[in-house]
């Protein structure tokens, strides 16, 4: 039997990373996709396909639709739409443009490469469609808005396609990990820097007393890092949506994700905004 094909994207690191060379060793064809033409190299070098695809610019998925089609006739078995980025800060200190930027990749992106993806999967025997959600794509924290409110609308346009799709044999499937140890946030940071003028926000002293330490201390623990997985516990979700036939709408990953969903459907809002006040 040949391989089924899968197209993973922000393979540069951790649950993107893990996923690609877990599924390479299981027999899968991955296409690996990064944004960086090094990161492409990095799994070139263990016998995985990569190439680049940015989620911000439609020239890049186009490009990257033109490969599946040439190397897979045009059949894909399944996506895994991982890629995405964070910017840490209060929503009145957001500009416009900060809130274009992050939209395009972690929406727009997401859900254009899915629109593109989809005619090549109806060949295939069991698509499927994964997104990586987030506990913040139920749940919306401080100083984490921005990042949240791209996951909610990645859960709302999943929601909606799995509807308008549902007597087609392509299956829809939201992944909604809480902590998990990856370099999101150090990535974050220059995001951060470019877009965030704290120094001259009425949050200030916040920024200075918690968003700060957490952001720039590699080695700061908070009550959530006791419950901290490794992408190898998403990894492991992944696979086995890949081999179900009917798998489930949604797969929460720790403690506390599964924690603030209970919260949310049993607390009233005002108890949530106290518990979760900065």
């Amino acid at each position: 039997m040949e391989p089924k094909n899968i197209l993973i994207t922000g393979c540069s690191s951790g649950i993107g990373k893990n996923a690609a060379i877990t599924l390479h060793n299981k027999g899968w064809r991955v296409f690996a996709t990064c944004r960086s033409k090094n990161d492409c190299n990095f799994f070139k070098n263990l016998g995985i396909e990569s190439f680049e695809l940015d989620l911000q610019r439609e020239e890049s998925i186009n490009n990257a639709i033109k490969l599946i089609k040439k190397k897979t006739k045009s059949q894909l078995d399944a996506l895994y739409n991982n890629g995405a980025y964070a910017i840490p800060g209060a929503i009145q200190d957001m500009p416009r443009d900060a809130l274009r930027e992050i939209f395009e990749v972690n929406v727009f992106g997401q859900i254009d490469l899915i629109n593109k993806c989809i005619p090549l999967m109806m060949s295939s025997e069991s698509p499927k469609i994964i997104n990586c959600s987030s506990v913040l794509g139920f749940i919306s924290l401080p100083y984490r808005g921005v990042y949240s409110a791209t996951k909610f609308s990645i859960e709302a346009l999943t929601d909606a396609m799995r509807r308008e799709n549902y007597h087609e044999k392509l299956k829809f499937v939201l992944i909604q990990p809480g902590p998990i140890n990856t370099s999101i946030k150090q990535k974050s940071l220059k995001h951060f820097e470019k877009w965030l003028d704290w120094k001259n926000s009425i949050h200030k002293k916040t920024y200075e007393n918690k968003v700060l330490k957490r952001l720039y201390n590699n080695n700061s623990k908070n009550s959530l890092s006791f419950f901290e997985l490794h992408p190898e516990a998403v990894t492991k979700i992944l696979i086995k949506i890949l081999n179900s036939k009917r798998p489930k709408e949604r797969y929460k990953i720790t403690i506390p994700t599964l924690i603030a969903k209970i919260m949310i459907k049993f607390l009233p809002t005002n108890v949530l905004d106290w518990i979760f006040k900065i």
